[in-house]
């Protein structure tokens, strides 16, 4: 069954167990991947990518990956930089991937959210407003990684 919206979209990362949020996780972060300068970054979502990480590497890899976000964020200074803005939620979607797990937090949706918000600013940064795809290519990638 084809994903079409964010009720769907909700209820089909509910059904999934930590591994396979953190997995769903970092295949949205790929797609927004190239907003985020920072090699923390693409390193933290490595490390969750790989089979059997411990506890002390996904912490490792949180305090990158939170490192990076508070960065980016201080970065963009007063003045709107929507791109650096972008990067700092690619960062902050990177946390979501790595951090433990929260009782009735699900860490793929957080990640999808803040990886919106990554594109969102990217669109606003060309000139092209709030409208993205992000959404759309999220349900296809969930879709994906669920019928393979």
């Amino acid at each position: 069954m084809r994903i079409n919206n964010d009720v769907e979209f909700k209820a089909a990362l509910n059904g999934l167990d930590i591994h396979q949020q953190r997995r769903v996780a970092a295949a949205f972060i790929e797609s927004v991947l190239p907003l985020c300068p920072d090699n923390r970054v693409s390193s933290a979502l490595g490390m969750v990518k790989r089979t059997g990480i411990s506890d002390a590497e996904l912490a490792s890899a949180y305090r990158e990956a939170n490192s990076a976000r508070v960065e980016l964020f201080t970065q963009c200074g007063k003045e709107a930089d929507w791109l650096g803005q972008a990067g700092h939620f690619v960062a902050k979607a990177t946390l979501y991937c790595v951090k433990p797990p929260e009782p009735g937090i699900n860490l793929a949706w957080e990640a999808a959210m803040a990886a919106r918000m990554a594109r969102t600013c990217e669109t606003v940064a060309e000139g092209a407003g709030t409208e993205n795809h992000e959404a759309e290519n999220q349900y296809r990638i969930l879709y994906d990684l669920l019928n393979t």
